[in-house]
C-alpha cells in the first residue's frame, strides 16, 4: 500500500548508512506508542521487511513503513533527519499533532 508519508533525502541517506553499518535492509519502521511528555511518542526501528498491511513510502531506495494503527496518527507526516549544534536526530513533522514537546519525540492529538 502506498503511503501518505514523506521520507526526506537527508533521512533516507542516514537510514541507508545505519542499515549498511548494521548489515540490515534499508527499511525504517515508524510507529507510535502511548507515553512521552505529550501523550504519544514516536518509535524508530530498522525492519527486516514490510508487513502486508503496512503503508510504504520510498525515497532513494530506502523504505519507510508504518503500521495501520500508527498511520492514523501520522498520516501526512514528513520524516526528516536534522543535524544541529544540539545534536542529530530523526524529526517527524506531523500535521495531526495538536501539541508537541521540546524534545521533538512526543506529541499530542
Amino acid at each position: 500500500m502506498t503511503s501518505p508519508l514523506t521520507l526526506t533525502e537527508a533521512a533516507a541517506a542516514r537510514i541507508n548508512a545505519i542499515a549498511e553499518r548494521q548489515q540490515k535492509p534499508a527499511i525504517l519502521r515508524l510507529s507510535v506508542e502511548g507515553g512521552g511528555c505529550s501523550g504519544f511518542q514516536y518509535k524508530f526501528d530498522l525492519a527486516q521487511a514490510a508487513e502486508d498491511d503496512d503503508a510504504v513510502s520510498e525515497t532513494a531506495g530506502v523504505r519507510l513503513v508504518v503500521d495501520p494503527v500508527s498511520l492514523d496518527l501520522v498520516n501526512g507526516a514528513t520524516v526528516d533527519y536534522v543535524e544541529s549544534l544540539g545534536g542529530a536526530a530523526f524529526r517527524v513533522e506531523n500535521p495531526n499533532a495538536a501539541a508537541g514537546c521540546g524534545c521533538g519525540s512526543s506529541f499530542g492529538i
